[in-house]
């Protein structure tokens, strides 16, 4: 295998200058995005290396405390960018989202570090850190598509909902299909891409661990660890955010206390 090819400072410049392509491809066709994409390249690129400059002190001090800090900081961050991405009101919303990424997130994190890996120290930031950050950040679209799908279906299906309470059901029975569907909607893009992995696409950590010099198999191995973690982390915590949300939001005789119409 060959070594690590480094990429200077120089080289990552001059390589930016690709983004002029979407650039150019806004402005023939009067998209009006290019502030926005020039501002996401911009905050991407500081972002990427401050978290770069700290994870190199994080990974150095290793303190295991600092480690589970910085996780709960990612973990409201996701929340937030959930909750903000949904258009639904924050105040509601925060903790049966927050707890469905917490539900989700710690237990895998414990049967992949504890029961699997088995690193020194068990939650060393160098394993810690970056496996949490896939699965969060692989699990906010799905929580994004769920909480749209479920109050958009609260709106535009309200007859059939009243309907079913009507007829005798509790609010949690009357909204069951609603959460039902909401469901298999935020699963559909995940297993998709799983069904087609390996013929369609070569994911992102297996390739990039393959451009560092690691071994194929081995690449492969983490890979599919970490996309079984993912959808793992995406059905548990979707589901725990559906069921919070709704025993939240919906008061006992079934009226729904949010609509995406009013927000």
């Amino acid at each position: 295998m060959q070594s690590i090819i480094e990429i200077s400072w120089l080289e990552l410049s001059l390589f930016s200058f690709i983004l002029l392509i979407p650039l150019s491809i806004n402005y023939f066709l009067r998209l009006a995005l290019a502030q926005e994409m020039i501002i996401a390249s911009v905050r991407m690129a500081i972002q990427l290396v401050l978290v770069g400059l700290y994870l190199q002190y994080l990974f150095t001090l290793n303190n295991v405390w600092i480690n589970v800090l910085w996780l709960l900081l990612m973990a409201l961050i996701g929340t937030s960018s959930i909750i903000g991405k949904s258009h639904l009101p924050k105040k509601p919303l925060f903790m049966p989202i927050f707890s469905g990424l917490l539900v989700g997130l710690i237990p895998l994190l414990f049967i992949i570090l504890i029961g699997l890996l088995l690193p020194s120290p068990p939650f060393s930031a160098q394993y810690l850190i970056p496996l949490a950050g896939m699965l969060l950040g692989n699990s906010l679209s799905g929580n994004i598509v769920a909480l749209q799908r479920l109050f958009t279906a609260f709106d535009d299906r309200k007859m059939e909902y009243e309907g079913l309470l009507a007829l005798g059901a509790n609010s949690r029975q009357a909204a069951f299909p609603f959460i039902q569907t909401a469901l298999q909607q935020a699963l559909a893009p995940s297993l998709a891409s799983m069904s087609t992995t390996g013929l369609v696409t070569l994911p992102g950590m297996m390739t990039g661990q393959i451009l560092a010099g690691v071994d194929p198999i081995t690449a492969i191995k983490y890979q599919l660890v970490i996309l079984i973690a993912i959808f793992v982390m995406i059905i548990v915590s979707v589901t725990t955010a559906l069921l919070l949300t709704t025993r939240k939001l919906i008061n006992p005789s079934g009226l729904i206390l949010v609509s995406l119409k009013k927000t």
